[in-house]
């Protein structure tokens, strides 16, 4: 029995030793894209990761244009929850921290930029499609000046400028950004930050912390495919060109039913538009718009106006994909790209003009098989018709029944009609006495 305690003591020695020889380990993240839902899972998912492998840090490379408010508000409180410290980097140089970047910026528990950076602009947008009134406005901005200031109060940074990025959108470099208390530390790289910040103490979920950073592992922990592919459907020009080939599936399978393909094709495709225009800023004008548009290029295939209702088809179809995603000119990543919507448009265009109209005149086109397909065909009496006698068409015997008179032998005859199986004929070109 003593032996085997000695046996457990030496195991536990030597375990221990390895720890320390191992050293402090990083975990780095990197987000280069709007804030949306797929980026606010991935970050709460490198949380995770990092505290589970007892990670000293997670580092978070950041460079954003902003995004969504909703989405903003989970990576802060997932931030301001970390059962470890969370470092925002706004990296690399010529990178930016805006508008929602600076609010996940300012919840870091240590904020950092690189040279040639800046942060701010974080006026709340209207995201309707139009300007809000006066008074849902204010009711914005106000609640995202309380919001960044609960957070910068939390972190001790600079309150006032803080809010003034909210309500005068004002931004600043990163020099600014650190003689103005809104970051703690400029580095040029990540090693360079992890060698600045060793030694310093933060507040972790109301406990202190003391950063072991310096000649850190650093493990970069990628986007997987998953998140990537959520990304890629946040993207409003995505989400537009899966919404109109929902539409061309779904409609070429109205109109040609049982063809199964494009139905299950449209359906999908409108699924998943349907699922990244959720998260976006939808306009309910620009929608009503579109759906007009395929009308009208329906119409006209059914009406003859001359073109005047593919014109206005196009018209409506264009302003339609204008007014989708329109939030403001302060959030142009929100937006449908014109390189996007004018090819889109000659395709929906020239879609409803030859798939949908040449799908339409085959149900109205005469029938060319069995019965009802010879009528209107010509053919030749092989015996003269008083009225009655006998025509080849096709190539193939009829008993016949002349509808303009005696019919001599030899005389082209046309099909006027089929009664059971017997033909009612007329000259083909006519006699004159």
């Amino acid at each position: 029995m003593p032996t085997l305690s000695v046996s457990r003591m030496f195991l536990l020695l030597l375990f221990s030793s390895s720890t320390l020889l191992a050293g402090p380990l990083v975990h780095v993240i990197t987000i280069d894209a709007s804030i949306n839902p797929a980026t606010a899972d991935f970050i709460r998912q490198g949380i995770r990761q990092a505290h589970e492998a007892n990670a000293s840090c997670l580092v978070l490379r950041l460079n954003t244009p902003g995004g969504l408010l909703k989405s903003t508000r989970v990576i802060v409180s997932d931030i301001l929850d970390a059962p470890l410290p969370v470092i925002v980097f706004v990296w690399p140089p010529g990178a930016q921290s805006a508008s929602a970047g600076t609010f996940i910026t300012l919840a870091a528990h240590i904020a950092a930029m690189a040279p040639g950076t800046n942060i701010g602009a974080a006026h709340p947008v209207g995201l309707q499609g139009g300007e809000k009134d006066s008074i849902m406005n204010e009711k914005a901005t106000n609640d995202a000046a309380a919001f960044i200031r609960t957070i910068s109060e939390k972190r001790n940074r600079n309150v006032e400028w803080a809010e003034d990025a909210v309500r005068k959108s004002i931004s600043i470099t990163e020099s600014e950004a650190l003689s103005n208390r809104v970051i703690d530390v400029v580095a040029p790289t990540v090693d360079a930050l992890l060698d600045s910040i060793d030694g310093k103490t933060v507040e972790v979920k109301e406990s202190k912390r003391i950063l072991m950073t310096k000649d850190a592992e650093i493990t970069h922990i990628e986007m997987g495919w998953r998140y990537k592919l959520l990304d890629l459907l946040s993207d409003p020009n995505v989400a537009y060109i899966f919404f109109l080939l929902g539409i061309y599936g779904l409609m070429f399978e109205l109109y040609n039913p049982g063809s199964i393909l494009p139905g299950v094709v449209g359906v999908i495709a409108m699924i998943i538009a349907l699922y990244s225009l959720h998260t976006m800023p939808l306009n309910y004008a620009g929608l009503a718009l579109i759906l007009f548009a395929i009308i009208l290029f329906i119409a006209e295939i059914k009406v003859t106006s001359y073109g005047l209702l593919t014109v206005a088809g196009v018209i409506s179809l264009t302003l339609g994909s204008i007014m989708l995603i329109e939030p403001g000119s302060s959030l142009e990543f929100i937006k449908i790209s014109w390189s996007v919507i004018i090819p889109a448009v000659l395709f929906t265009a020239a879609f409803f003009a030859f798939a949908i109209g040449m799908g339409i005149r085959a149900q109205r086109r005469k029938p060319t098989t069995g019965i009802e397909g010879i009528v209107g065909e010509e053919g030749e009496a092989i015996t003269t018709l008083n009225p009655e006698g006998q025509v080849r068409v096709h190539g193939e015997i009829w008993s016949a029944t002349s509808t303009g008179g005696k019919i001599a032998r030899g005389t082209s005859v046309t099909v006027v009609a089929v009664e059971n199986l017997h033909l009612r004929v007329k000259p083909t070109f006519p006699t004159h006495s």
